[in-house]
């Protein structure tokens, strides 16, 4: 799986880091850093965080 995130979208709310802590996080400045290539097993922690984002910034690709 590979994730994108818009960063041109994004607003930096930080609802993705806590629906998958484990892809995003809000950095020192508060700015979102995430990874792009997440386990397989995270599907579905990443699936709820383009769901919840408000910009609608997250991506998923095969």
């Amino acid at each position: 799986m590979k994730v994108r995130v818009d960063m041109t979208m994004c607003e930096d709310h930080g609802q993705c880091a806590i629906a998958a802590p484990d892809v995003f996080r809000m950095n020192d400045e508060s700015k979102l850093e995430y990874d792009p290539n997440p386990d397989d097993s995270l599907l579905a922690e990443v699936e709820e965080a383009a769901d919840v984002c408000p910009a609608q910034a997250i991506f998923i690709e095969d």
